[in-house]
């Protein structure tokens, strides 16, 4: 399971994820020069996206194919995480995996 918060440069904690998703073979498998931000997420590590980071993100969420790799909640909730982040500086997307 990977869960989902948006932190401060100090580490605190703005927001959280409502949810978190399974860490599939469909994620694993993603192309990593099509899905460079995406196909970098893993269970077992922490990983950051920052402010320049985020509109790269979003855009292989929209080019990610329907019912792929993320289901339609934990792309929304992706996608509202991102909308956090992008409302202050220093702020930081962070995948959490177990």
């Amino acid at each position: 399971m990977i869960d989902i918060q948006v932190r401060t440069e100090r580490g605190e904690t703005l927001a959280r994820g409502a949810r978190g998703f399974d860490w599939s073979q469909e994620l694993i498998d993603l192309d990593p020069s099509a899905f460079p931000m995406l196909s970098g997420l893993c269970a077992f590590l922490d990983t950051m996206f920052n402010e320049r980071q985020l509109p790269l993100l979003i855009d292989e969420l929209d080019r990610l194919p329907p019912g792929v790799a993320l289901d339609d909640g934990s792309r929304t909730e992706i996608r509202r995480l991102c909308a956090v982040a992008r409302t202050g500086s220093h702020r930081y997307l962070w995948f959490l995996g177990d």
